[in-house]
């Protein structure tokens, strides 16, 4: 078994453990006899894993033989520190030629590292499961993604008698394009930050780029825009509530049996906090709670044993609002530009005492699959 195996079924473990000392302390009371015996079991296994994974670290201590790969990756490790350096020190307008990697201006902002910009990228893919979970193309141009669309008609196999005619019947090849829209993220930094030495600008800088492009796409990838992103507004398989502000378990139901068998496996819900909040206190026919904790889900709670991630940028159960999406994320397709384009503006803050770093990415996203996911929109008032 391997290392990352091994790692992450600890990690399994050690969060059951968690679970059962957890329901006894919100209990107020002390471990029953069949859950103290879990949680020596559950530590014993943890004991071997360990056991396990310090014997493939020194089985890794004492290979030497790949010194041509310890010797390049000891390089990218002082790439990486060099491309941190020469960017801090851009941002800094202390840009110094002796560096292996220098940062010029050119038409439409510097050019930075590869190492700063994946760390960018990274993070949006850590903040964002949406973005993270979509199919993606990341090309330049024009992308044009062809699909087969059996909404007018399909092709049916039925019984048939000879000498007689058969209805022929067919579906159509259909695309989605997508372009490019540019985004625009700035970030201000105080100059009395950047003076002080000891604040790293280069993370500050990474740490919110990251954010407010994530917190972008996100809202574009639900909502979309006018002209310009569409998103999940191309969603074909709409549940109605019955109430402008409220939801049933019948109809929750309703929207995850919109999506056909094939493309349950991977799918999640995705609501506001505050529409979570409400499921929470609805139960079944025998008093249990249809939402529940889960220390072994993506985002700590199950509904109808799939995850459920809530997101701020959802609307809120009201009139006439989305409110709960459900599916398969990879039925939106997203298009990404690779290039991260960054410009320092030292002059548009200067009586403010700061400078702006400006980030720009081109992006686009639509539902490539309208099969894939489904929506519960509350009744109009």
């Amino acid at each position: 078994m391997g290392l990352k195996k091994l790692l992450e079924q600890r990690e399994t473990k050690q969060k059951e453990m968690k679970q059962l000392l957890e329901t006894a302390e919100t209990e107020e009371r002390a471990l029953k006899q069949e859950e103290a015996e879990k949680f020596g079991k559950l530590e014993e296994e943890i004991r071997a894993i360990d056991t396990s994974i310090q014997a493939i670290y020194k089985q890794r201590e004492l290979e030497d033989n790949a010194p041509k790969e310890k010797e390049e990756k000891k390089e990218e490790e002082t790439q990486e520190e060099r491309d941190y350096k020469a960017f801090d020190a851009f941002i800094r307008d202390e840009v110094e030629t002796r560096d292996a990697t220098v940062l010029n201006k050119g038409d439409n902002g510097a050019v930075i590292p590869s190492t700063i910009a994946n760390k960018i990228i990274d993070k949006v893919v850590d903040m964002c499961p949406i973005y993270h979970d979509a199919e993606h193309y990341n090309l330049k141009g024009k992308v044009a993604i062809p699909y087969y669309d059996e909404t007018s008609g399909k092709i049916d196999m039925d019984y048939a008698e000879e000498g007689t005619d058969g209805e022929s019947g067919s579906g159509s090849f259909k695309n989605i394009t997508l372009s490019g829209f540019l985004g625009r993220a700035i970030t201000e930094i105080s100059k009395s930050l950047i003076n002080n030495s000891q604040f790293n600008v280069t993370d500050f800088v990474i740490n919110k780029m990251a954010r407010a492009t994530s917190l972008f796409l996100e809202r574009e990838m639900l909502h979309g825009t006018d002209e310009k992103i569409d998103g999940l507004r191309g969603i074909t398989q709409v549940v109605t509530a019955a109430a402008a502000t409220a939801v049933t378990a019948d109809e929750i139901i309703d929207l995850q049996e919109e999506i056909p068998d094939q493309y349950q496996e991977d799918a999640y819900f995705i609501m506001n906090k505050k529409t979570r909040k409400a499921i929470r206190k609805l139960k079944d026919g025998q008093g249990n709670y249809l939402l529940n904790k889960d220390a072994t889900s993506r985002w700590g709670y199950t509904l109808f044993g799939k995850d459920v991630y809530t997101s701020a940028q959802v609307d809120e159960m009201a009139a006439g609002k989305t409110a709960i999406y459900y599916g398969d994320m990879k039925g939106l397709a997203v298009k990404v530009s690779e290039d991260i384009n960054i410009e320092v503006l030292r002059e548009t803050k200067a009586r403010q005492h700061m400078i702006e770093v400006v980030g720009f990415v081109e992006c686009d996203a639509k539902v490539q699959n309208a099969e894939m996911i489904a929506c519960l929109k509350m009744k109009e008032s």
